[in-house]
């Protein structure tokens, strides 16, 4: 019998007319053939080429397992004293990886204003730190949870990647093992509202334009708009709630790996409309990443890339494993000081030798 929980209240979808993103949406029930993938892959292609984001349904978890999927994501944050917190903050920083909370006030966003942002991020591998006492009765759900996004969705997903690069189907599956030493993590965010004073100094982005630094990142959807999506004619479009559905980008790591040919999506997060900026906005992700170990090299084998052309960020010897790229990325997010960049409206750090941009 599963624990009670207190359920968590969404809030109501906005009634502002926002310019949104216009996404496809996979519907996952075609997977089950060869045909179905192969169609599939040709849409995910597509996709990635013009907006960078989609939508996946039918996904396998029902609208009532989500929705108790959200109860617990807010349990971390309503459940757990300032105090107990403290005792499991991460610190990324220093290590370069994301488990544990990662508490407010600590990501620097502009004009001296730091983040109103809480996230709790778990390794699939849930036994791997010790959790707040109020969440270990959930740590097997959430165990099951993980499988679930790493076998039924994140899976799927890699070989709906490979074929679109003609590569055989599990190519990118055979480098992210599940039991293999990674930090493909489950993640919840909690994002509180503002003072006019931050949004005013901050041009109401509560978190830079930026992209992920693994292969895929997997969100469940929820109504409270934030998230914006950098389109190829450079416009900041809203991401519309679809109920039950998840929304899909790419990151840095399936950069290198495919020679550019999906790009890292560049995504932010800013003041929701009006009629919602009195809820607080809770997200659930799964974040992939390849094994520590992969170097993040082109698959120079596709005979995709053959044809259209390698895109590197850096020679093959100089590329970073995936181990040095995360922790890189994940000690500096927020926290190093960003210079103007060559771009007009970005900002640049230095990375491994690698510029990584910011936008505004």
């Amino acid at each position: 019998m599963a624990t009670e929980v207190l359920h968590f209240t969404a809030a109501p979808p906005t009634k502002e007319a926002l310019e949104y993103a216009d996404l496809i949406v996979i519907d996952f029930e075609e997977c089950a053939t060869v045909d179905g993938r192969v169609r599939l892959s040709r849409r995910v292609r597509d996709a990635m080429s013009n907006v960078g984001f989609f939508y996946v349904i039918n996904h396998g978890y029902s609208q009532d397992q989500t929705d108790r999927i959200f109860d617990v994501a807010d349990i971390p944050f309503t459940r757990v004293e300032p105090e107990e917190k403290q005792l499991y903050a991460g610190r990324m920083k220093e290590t370069g990886s994301h488990q544990g909370y990662k508490l407010r006030n600590y990501w620097h966003i502009d004009s001296g204003v730091y983040d109103q942002v809480e996230a709790y991020n778990i390794n699939r591998d849930v036994t791997k730190k010790q959790h707040p006492v109020a969440l270990r009765p959930f740590l097997s759900e959430l165990e099951a949870f993980g499988r679930h996004n790493h076998f039924n969705v994140l899976f799927p997903l890699l070989r709906l990647f490979a074929l679109g690069l003609e590569l055989p189907e599990d190519t990118f599956v055979d480098i992210h093992g599940y039991r293999s030493v990674s930090e493909t993590f489950i993640r919840f965010m909690k994002y509180y509202p503002r003072s006019q004073e931050e949004e005013i100094k901050t041009g109401n982005v509560w978190l830079k334009g930026h992209t992920d630094f693994g292969t895929v990142t997997l969100l469940y959807s929820q109504p409270v708009s934030a998230l914006q999506i950098l389109s190829p004619d450079g416009k900041w479009r809203w991401i519309r709630h679809i109920d039950n559905a998840l929304v899909i980008n790419t990151g840095d790591a399936m950069e290198f790996l495919s020679g550019g040919f999906y790009k890292p999506t560049i995504h932010r997060v800013i003041q929701p409309p009006r009629d919602q900026r009195n809820w607080a906005r809770l997200s659930v992700f799964y974040f992939a990443l390849p094994d520590d170990k992969v170097k993040l090299i082109p698959f120079t084998e596709s005979p995709a890339l053959q044809r259209t052309g390698i895109i590197r960020r850096c020679e093959d010897d100089d590329a970073p494993t995936m181990e040095e790229w995360r922790k890189g990325r994940t000690s500096a997010f927020g926290t190093s000081l960003l210079a103007k960049g060559t771009q007009e409206g970005t900002q640049e750090e230095v990375i491994g030798g690698l510029v990584v941009k910011h936008y505004l």
